[in-house]
């Protein structure tokens, strides 16, 4: 008999409006498993009495929402009134908020039991989770191996069991490198897609909310949840129903398809690609045009990238509020991106802001004869815990930016992206791509990753997984 984490978010939806499962039953089960594989490090806090409490109310009251009784937890970059939220970051180990931001309170409207925070870097400014405040989050496979981030925790919750899907967010590819890390389909929207976390909270427009699940099918029903949010539009729609789940269980049709293993780094940085990331790119180039897409390579020549990212990622470090004493209790690297960003003249970052905005015109254009484009989703297999670690900021950068070359420029462009496992390596670890859209182009995108898990077949699990 299967267990309840073997079971699809999709299939404990149901489950739940059906009356064959309920919230206390699913809080339960997944707080113990969180609690028994603590050492992966995918939990900043866990709320147990808090969600137990929650739980027990839903079941006293109606059904509605269009995550109802479905277990879920913030990312601890995510206020929630009473539960501490420390950002990853020693500067805010004992903040614990009076007032929920939007997402958390979106999320109890829609009916979700929340468990706790996932982990993330300090203040999501790296593509690795491993704050000094607490212990890293490790890839499930191997874990010797970090998770990748921001998002580290959620995806390494998803990947294990802990969580049946969970939201992220990414200004960088905080969703799709810790999901391509750990072999989890990630899903960053368009700018503008959602809400709460749309990309316009920001002067660079980076960073979204997005989902994170097992399966292109559970992504697409949480990305339908995060549309609906406010004002809660699919609230009462029976599951199965959402125009991104119904697009997911779609055929694609024949559709043209742009592949590229060009970065916009390649001039800037020692990029290259492994074998297992190669052979999983040529696997699903083939899978696509065996499938009847018209797959042709995408002429794609980026120029400039580089120096304007390295403005956005010192901007965003600047808005960070930390006081002299702040800054003495944060990491040397987040020191020294908030110095630098607040070193920047107003003609350096409007000089940014400009060339991001011709970035993204030119991409979009670069990319206008094709539906989607493939690309690698990480360059390296996943690093070991500390190799970011004793290096100077610029080394550190270079770092992230070699294992995932292909992740931030989606951002600047503001185009949906998803990261799902194709294949795997000699280890059995699973190996992924990246399906890059036009702009509200997730639909198609899903499609894409529905039809590639069937060629693809069902994938192992971690070991945790049957623990």
């Amino acid at each position: 008999m299967p267990a309840l984490h073997d079971l699809s978010l999709l299939a404990q939806v149901e489950g739940l409006r059906r009356g064959e499962l309920s919230p206390t039953e699913l809080a339960d089960h997944y707080l113990d498993r969180i609690r028994r594989f603590a050492d992966l490090g995918a939990f900043a806090e866990v709320t147990r009495s808090a969600a137990l409490e929650r739980a027990a109310v839903l079941e006293s009251g109606a059904s509605g929402g269009p995550l109802w009784g479905v277990p879920s937890a913030e990312k601890d970059l995510v206020a929630r009134t009473g539960v501490a939220t420390r950002y990853g970051s020693r500067a805010r180990a004992d903040l614990v908020p009076v007032a929920s931001d939007p997402l958390a309170e979106a999320m109890d409207a829609a009916g979700a039991v929340s468990l706790g925070k996932t982990s993330t870097s300090e203040f999501g400014l790296t593509g690795f989770t491993e704050p000094l405040i607490h212990s890293p989050a490790r890839d499930p496979w191997r874990t010797s191996a970090g998770a990748g981030g921001s998002s580290g925790g959620a995806a390494v919750a998803v990947a294990a069991g802990l969580l049946p899907a969970a939201i992220g967010s990414d200004g960088g590819g905080s969703i799709r490198i810790p999901s391509a890390t750990v072999g989890v389909v990630g899903l960053k929207p368009s700018r503008g897609r959602l809400p709460i976390g749309s990309g316009f909270d920001s002067p660079d427009g980076l960073a979204v909310n997005g989902p994170i699940a097992r399966t292109a099918a559970d992504a697409a029903l949480l990305l339908d949840a995060l549309v609906g949010l406010a004002p809660l539009s699919y609230a009462t729609a029976p599951p199965g129903t959402g125009p991104f789940l119904a697009a997911a269980r779609r055929e694609p049709g024949s559709l043209r398809v742009g592949i590229t293993t060009e970065s916009p780094w390649d001039d800037d940085e020692d990029i290259v690609l492994d074998a297992d990331a190669r052979t999983a790119f040529d696997t699903a180039a083939t899978w696509l045009a065996d499938a009847g897409h018209g797959v042709t390579d995408a002429e794609w020549h980026p120029v400039g990238y580089a120096s304007l990212f390295r403005v956005l990622w010192r901007a965003s470090a600047a808005r960070i509020p930390l006081s002299d004493e702040d800054m003495t209790l944060v990491e040397p690297l987040t020191a020294w991106l908030v110095r630098e960003g607040r070193a920047l003249s107003a003609v350096d970052l409007l000089g940014g802001l400009s060339a991001a905005r011709a970035f993204e015109r030119r991409t979009i254009a670069d990319f206008a004869a094709f539906d989607a484009v493939l690309t690698p989703a990480l360059a390296q297999s996943p690093r070991p815990v500390g190799w970011y670690a004793g290096h100077d900021p610029e080394r550190t950068f270079a770092m992230q930016v070699e294992y995932a070359p292909y992740s931030s420029f989606v951002n600047v462009a503001g185009l949906p992206a998803l990261t799902l496992p194709v294949t795997t390596d000699a280890a059995g670890h699973p190996v992924s791509v990246q399906l890059i859209g036009r702009p509200g182009g997730e639909a198609t995108l899903l499609a894409l990753a529905t039809q590639l898990e069937g060629l693809r077949g069902p994938l192992p699990h971690p070991p945790v997984w049957d623990a």
